[in-house]
This record gives C-alpha cells, sequence and structure tokens, in this order.
C-alpha cells in the first residue's frame, strides 16, 4: 500500500500488526512487526505504544517503545528493543512470527537536526541507544559527521556497539564492570570525546540520572543538546498526565508539559532535572501559583497556554522544524508528577512500561 502525502502528514495511527520476527540481541528482544502506516509516518525519536497480554488480559496498559529501524521490506516494518523485565515485556518476548498485535505510533516529536553539516555526539546508555541509529542515519544524510558514545552495566547490556563501530567516525563504549570497552560510565569518557570529536551539539538517550549529567557537562562546554527522556508513559497520547515533566520555557515560565505528547525529545536545559518527579512551587497550575508581571497576563488560565516549544533545537545551524511546534496544553494541577526513571543501565526508550 502506497500512501500520499497528506495521508503520511495525517499523524499517529493505530494498526493491528504482524509479527515479523522476535530475536535475542545479547540482553535484549528485538521485536519486527509489519507496519506499514507507522513505518511510512516515522521520524527519528519518534516511539510506538504496544498492547500486550492478548485480548482477555488484564494488563490494560499499553507499553511504550522507542522505534529503533523501519524497513520497506515485506511491506513496510517497524523494529523496536526492549528488555522482558516485567510481565507485559515478557508477554511480548514469548510473542512469535505471525501473531498479531495492536500497536498505535508513531508518537511523540522526532528529533530535530541541523540544516548544516555539524559535528553531532550520539550518546546512549542501555538499550536507551536503539533511537540513536535512525537519527545517525539522517544526520549523515545532512552531511554531519556522526560520533557514538554508549554505555551499560555490562557489555551484553550495551546496544548496538557493532553498528556503532561500523558506521559512526567514532565509537566509544563504555560499561560499569570494564566487560567491554572503557570501565566506568558515558559521562566519564564525556569530555574527552566532545574534546576529540569537536563536537557541535549533542543528542542523548538512556536512564533520567544519565540525562540529567550529560546536561549539565554540556553546559561546561557550551552545546546544545537534546535529549529523548525516559518517563513512565501509561497512554502515550497525553492523556493520563503520569509522564510530566517541569520544563522551562525560553519566557523563563515552568510548565509541566507531557513527555508523550511535548517530547519525548526536550532540549535538555529546559528540564528542571533537581525537580523531576515533583511539581515545583512556580511551575504554572501548581498550588499557590500566581502569573508574575512580565511572564503571564494576569487572568491566563493555570494551566492553559501552549507549551514552548520544548523540543526545539538551537546552536550549531538552525535545527529543522518539522514536528517542532509548541504542543497541546500542558498538564498543571496538584496531583504527583510521573515517578522517577530508574538507575544508570537499567532502561532504554521512552520509559518505557515492563
Amino acid at each position: 500500500m502506497t500512501l500520499s502525502g497528506s495521508e503520511v502528514e495525517a499523524g499517529p495511527v493505530q494498526v493491528r500488526g504482524t509479527v515479523l520476527t522476535v530475536r535475542r540481541v545479547d540482553a535484549y528482544h528485538a521485536m519486527t512487526v509489519v507496519a506499514p502506516g507507522i513505518a511510512a509516518r516515522f521520524r527519528p525519536g519518534q516511539f510506538v505504544a504496544v498492547a500486550v497480554g492478548g485480548p482477555d488480559s488484564a494488563m490494560l496498559l499499553r507499553r511504550a517503545f522507542s522505534i529503533h529501524d523501519v524497513r520497506p521490506d515485506h511491506g513496510g516494518t517497524v523494529e523496536f528493543i526492549f528488555s522482558a523485565s516485567g510481565p507485559g515485556t515478557r508477554w511480548l518476548a514469548g510473542c512469535r512470527s505471525r501473531d498479531v498485535l495492536d500497536i498505535a505510533g508513531p508518537l511523540g516529536r522526532p528529533f530535530p537536526v541541523p540544516r548544516e553539516a555539524a559535528s553531532c555526539l550520539l550518546v546512549g546508555g542501555g538499550y536507551g541507544s536503539a533511537p540513536l541509529f535512525a537519527l545517525a542515519g539522517k544526520l549523515r544524510d545532512r552531511g554531519c559527521k556522526v560520533d557514538f558514545l554508549l554505555g551499560a552495566a555490562s557489555g551484553d547490556r550495551v546496544f548496538g556497539a557493532l553498528t556503532a563501530r561500523r558506521t559512526g567516525r567514532t565509537a566509544t563504549i563504555t560499561t560499569e564492570d570494564g566487560s567491554l570497552g572503557a570501565r566506568g560510565v558515558v559521562t566519564d569518557m564525556l569530555g574527552q570525546v566532545i574534546h576529540e570529536a569537536r563536537t557541535d551539539v549533542i543528542y542523548a538517550c538512556g536512564p533520567m540520572p544519565m540525562l540529567r549529567q550529560v546536561t549539565l557537562l554540556a553546559r561546561r562546554y557550551d552545546l546544545p543538546v537534546q535529549v529523548a527522556v525516559e518517563e513512565s508513559m501509561a497512554c502515550g497520547i497525553g492523556v493520563c498526565m503520569t509522564c510530566v515533566l517541569p520544563v522551562t520555557g525560553h519566557d523563563g515560565v515552568t510548565r509541566m508539559v507531557r513527555s508523550c505528547v511535548d517530547g519525548p525529545v526536550f532540549r535538555g536545559e529546559q528540564i528542571r532535572w533537581d525537580d523531576v518527579g515533583t511539581i515545583p512551587f512556580d511551575a504554572v497550575g501548581a498550588p499557590g501559583w500566581e502569573p508574575r508581571s512580565g511572564r503571564l497576563p494576569r487572568g491566563a488560565p493555570a494551566a492553559g497556554g501552549r507549551a514552548e516549544a520544548p523540543g526545539a533545537a538551537h546552536g550549531p545551524g538552525p535545527a529543522d522544524g518539522s514536528g517542532l511546534a509548541g504542543g497541546p496544553a500542558p498538564a498543571g494541577g496538584s496531583g504527583p508528577a510521573g515517578p522517577q526513571a530508574q538507575a544508570s543501565g537499567s532502561s532504554g526508550g521512552p520509559g518505557y512500561g515492563h
């Protein structure tokens, strides 16, 4: 089936996709599903939400996974990577070829890419590196130089090391136990790689503590950093508000934005990392919050307005604006924000339920 240009731009779709393959990749599983509508609309950084457990299951919530790759083969396929660490993902790992899944996507905002050639460093933790390889291909098409910095707790949990070495200008690997590459975590090597690669912009995906550290180190070098966050996503479409993050816009105002629709890609320096998992007192809609002069006009709705394009790029060469306009009204109110992501090396992809 060939989709017209207007259909491709129509946004995400929900389909019943046939499982093509499920294979082990070291500590992880890679699942390929025939989903031409999703494949045609995909841009690097977006994710899918997959129903698990079958039609009679009590597991009502979908599981969200970053899209690793799409291919026109077999009618248009989508591949995602996951760790079989909970009942939902263990059920997925038990699926076989020709099983049918209910899958929605592509969801979320993609990575912006520079309009002009730049030196790009792609940093991944665990199987959080999965979405970086499609991004690398798009960057190379723009004439950018691509360097990889990948890490995990152990060698079998580093995803894509061979591909990174084969396709990147350079590939640096770290493991906490020293079983592959240098001993340590990715941020131990970040400064060295930035110097050697003459990095202009950083893209990162992995556990939230890693993304926080990457952002802090990028500030020291005055480098822009785009991060694909890992927050628990119960619905994936912006309804449930479990994945909200405090993000500060260009106007200096902090809003609680939904990772699934306003992200998962954000400018790292706009996320209030120390306040993730909470609603800061000065965020729009927080208890007792009032608009201040020069920030928002008095009388503006507490949780209204549009997000300040947190995914927009800056730095070396303006990024393309595809999919980066301000999103729907960010979440407000006083309920608890989404839970903190797990520690380094434990997860990957958009938060990605178990």
